[in-house]
């Protein structure tokens, strides 16, 4: 297990990490502002939930294959970025329709931005480098069982996450009830969340 001063210093470099300005931060908050607070919190979980996916990668050794292969990097970070692409052009095409409604529609809603956010964070190869890089740096190699450590940490990390993101999309959509008051307002709302998403599509596609 984990000892105490292990898992205090993570969470502090784990929360600094997670309350920088980054695409998932900007992605809670403009959906949460653009939809409201339950939707930012459950695109934000989605997001969170993500970071499972490459705890269970980098505790099974597959990350740094993944960073060893400059084609198996390339087409994630492909992926990703259209993914990110494919979400700002949906947004921009729906002319504030999206964001309006009600009812069932709203359930629907809520598991699709879940979906999003899950998948938005699984497959970015950024996330992926990072877990590789700043996981081992809090394992104690003396306490042995590193793929256990790096499980724990990995969870401990998304746990923060989801807290962190849920408070932000959870106050951003105080904002996003005034927004929203009127069509015209949540059709620029829309312009505004599709034009973060293709802008950080665009980056994860032609960054270094």
């Amino acid at each position: 297990m984990l000892s105490p001063d292990q898992i205090l210093a993570f969470l502090a470099a784990a929360m600094l990490i997670t309350l920088s300005p980054g695409p998932d931060n900007l992605m809670v908050l403009s959906l949460g502002i653009a939809r409201g607070r339950r939707h930012g919190m459950v695109f934000g979980l989605g997001c969170a939930l993500g970071c499972l996916s490459h705890t269970l990668l980098a505790a099974a050794g597959i990350s740094a294959l993944l960073a060893a292969s400059a084609t198996a990097f390339l087409a994630l970070k492909l992926a990703g970025g259209l993914y990110l692409v494919w979400l700002g052009v949906q947004a921009l095409r729906s002319h504030g329709r999206q964001w309006q409604g009600g009812g069932q529609g709203q359930q629907d809603g809520l598991a699709a931005l879940f979906g999003k956010g899950l998948l938005a964070n699984a497959i970015n190869p950024k996330v992926v480098l990072f877990f590789l890089a700043f996981l081992p740096q809090f394992i104690v190699a003396d306490g042995g069982a590193i793929a256990w450590q790096t499980l724990q940490l990995g969870v401990l990390f998304t746990l923060q996450a989801a807290l962190l993101f849920g408070l932000l999309g959870y106050f951003s959509g105080y904002a996003g009830q005034w927004l929203m008051s009127t069509p015209r307002r949540s059709m620029w709302l829309d312009r505004i969340a599709g034009t973060v998403f293709v802008a950080l599509g665009l980056r994860l596609i032609f960054s270094r």
